[in-house]
């Protein structure tokens, strides 16, 4: 005999909205408390979910909030970044500019994104709404969703600050992080220039988000020369800032700096976030895996700002990011065999990492609503 909560779980399944709201409405808290209420007769509640994001505004509301929590479940989550129809209508509601719940598309997408084989699904194409000015392939579609979503200039409704954890997980392999270090055909630009503007942005979402997307992409070595270079990538000032309040340098030193770590205003706070800070460590310690990686951070004065940054942010993982980093900063470069050893300390510095470069600890996890 079903119990109350399984019949109020069929309900969803209802031909009438009224009682298809109710029911929705009232199922949310359960998706997070009891989520086998919805794995029944061989996930059949999932499968009306599903459906029910096309429904109206109000019930598609609940419907995405319930699968954003369901996604936890990893037999739900394989369920749900597996099917291509389901996805086909979540990118082609998420770029609507009237999509009155792109943020909680954003959210669930950046849960389906822990599933490894999604990163299959962004080489999916659609025709972009004019109004966006992207291109047919969904991923480039919402790198500029993330873009518009900062000034709040594309959807009214929407920040899509939760892209940014989908953009840390996927690059995580390899080929999608050759993709954001490309020039796109369709505007000419690096996907990750779009990306590294945000480091300083007022949303702890996106700073964290982003941090992390840089992180991954700087696991693929070759790529470093464009990660420096000025005509390319050009880095080092998004990564440095974030961790740099209104500390003074020596003339010496401040004069070396990049420009843009010159002449800072006396109100300069450093992120409030030692997470971030500690991630944007890492990623300099990742470009310290080559040789000319680690002559540029010395020639810019790279190590006062990782010295104040040790003195100043008092939390262990930061510290001791900036003591590895000091390390290879610090060393004398005509020890032979250092170079080899390095590139391994470099990558084997970041903890969690591997070599397909793990999103952050807290980008894995589950967001929840």
């Amino acid at each position: 005999m079903a119990t109350e909560l399984e019949e109020l779980v069929g309900f969803i399944a209802s031909p009438r909205p009224d009682i298809r709201l109710l029911a929705t409405e009232n199922l949310v808290p359960y998706s997070t408390s009891q989520p086998n209420i919805f794995k029944i007769d061989n996930l059949q509640p999932v499968k009306h979910l599903k459906l029910l994001i096309r429904d109206l505004p109000k019930i598609a509301e609940h419907v995405i909030t319930i699968l954003i929590n369901l996604s936890a479940d990893r037999e739900i989550l394989e369920s749900l970044a597996t099917d291509d129809k389901f996805l086909t209508e979540v990118f082609r509601q998420i770029v609507l500019p009237t999509e009155a719940n792109a943020n909680l598309h954003s959210m669930l997408l950046a849960n389906l994104g822990k599933w490894d084989a999604f990163k299959n699904t962004l080489n999916k194409k659609q025709t972009p709404p004019d109004e966006l000015s992207s291109d047919e392939l969904v991923l480039n579609q919402l790198l500029d969703l993330f873009v518009k979503g900062a000034s709040g200039t594309y959807n009214k409704g929407a920040d899509f600050d939760h892209l940014s954890y989908l953009f840390a997980d996927l690059t995580k392999h390899a080929e999608i992080r050759h993709h954001f270090i490309r020039k796109q055909e369709y505007d000419g630009v690096v996907p990750l220039n779009k990306l590294k503007v945000f480091t300083e942005h007022k949303s702890d979402i996106r700073r964290k988000g982003v941090a992390s997307t840089i992180k991954n992409i700087a696991f693929d070595i070759p790529s470093h020369p464009l990660f420096f270079s000025e005509d390319d990538i050009d880095i080092l000032a998004y990564l440095l800032l974030p961790m740099t309040g209104n500390e003074e340098y020596d003339l010496e030193e401040t004069e070396a700096m990049l420009p843009d770590l010159q002449l800072l205003p006396p109100d300069k706070q450093r992120d409030s976030d030692p997470s971030i800070i500690q991630t944007h460590v890492e990623t300099l310690l990742l470009l310290c895996t080559t040789r000319a990686g680690r002559d540029r951070m010395r020639e810019v004065q790279v190590y006062p700002i990782i010295r104040e940054t040790h003195i100043r942010v008092n939390d262990e993982g930061v510290q001791a990011a900036c003591e590895r980093l000091v390390q290879l900063l610090m060393r004398d470069e005509a020890e032979p065999g250092k170079e080899a050893q390095d590139e391994k300390k470099a990558i084997t510095a970041a903890p969690g990492q591997t070599e397909e470069a793990d999103g952050e600890d807290e980008d894995d996890d589950i967001v929840e609503v």
